[in-house]
């Protein structure tokens, strides 16, 4: 545990220094198969155990803290309602690996270079999360990068909708948790959701920032 890290949002903003201190313990994962199962996962329908039951795709996606004058805040993206996966979604940027990608980090920063136009040169890499599954058939390792203020967006419209930002403070204070209630093929679902300035997190991206905000924390 890294004793300079702030556990509340009274102690004052977190600092990029201490979020690399806090991650510098991290490593890319050696199988990014090997995943978390969610919380939960007994109430699942059997329809929505099944693909995690089966062979996974290897995916990355990126976490990009952003440098910011006003404090670090977390880039997210809106992805295009043509998508074949998780279309119309607020999602992280990042994708499946594909077979020149070297590993699922390489994955993920060329997945956001094509998305906002970020190139992999201007993301500091700091850690990685634990890699998670998801309902679509992906095993999801989240890729923690710093990314400095004077980077310039080129979104790329056949994927992505628009980029957001949101503050890293608003998501790591539990006070803005949103406790929603959600149909998935019949069941009532309880899951927190994250609601800022009229977007909507929910689903994978919610569950990996609620990890990302354990671990950050140390809960």
């Amino acid at each position: 545990m890294v004793s300079s890290i702030n556990t509340g949002p009274t102690d004052g903003p977190l600092t990029a220094d201490e979020l690399r201190a806090r991650f510098a313990g991290t490593r890319l994962p050696d199988d990014p198969l090997d995943v978390v199962m969610p919380p939960g996962l007994k109430g699942w329908t059997q329809a929505m155990r099944e693909p995690l039951g089966g062979t996974l795709t290897p995916a990355g996606v990126l976490v990009p803290v952003m440098e910011r004058p006003s404090g670090l805040s977390i880039l997210l993206t809106q992805r295009a309602a043509g998508l074949k996966h998780h279309a119309g979604q607020v999602s992280f940027p990042g994708g499946r690996m594909e077979e020149h990608d070297e590993d699922v980090r390489a994955a993920a920063l060329r997945e956001t270079h094509e998305e906002v136009g970020i190139q992999p040169g201007f993301v500091d890499v700091i850690g990685y999360l634990r890699s998670m599954p998801t309902i679509t058939g992906f095993a999801v390792t989240p890729v923690v990068g710093l990314i400095r203020d004077k980077v310039d967006l080129i979104v790329d419209r056949t994927e992505v909708d628009y980029a957001f930002e949101v503050p890293l403070d608003f998501l790591l204070d539990e006070a803005n948790d949103r406790l929603c209630e959600r149909e998935y093929e019949g069941r009532q679902f309880k899951l927190v959701e994250f609601h800022y300035d009229g977007e909507r997190i929910w689903g994978a991206t919610a569950y990996m920032l609620l990890a990302f905000r354990k671990y950050l924390l140390n809960k």
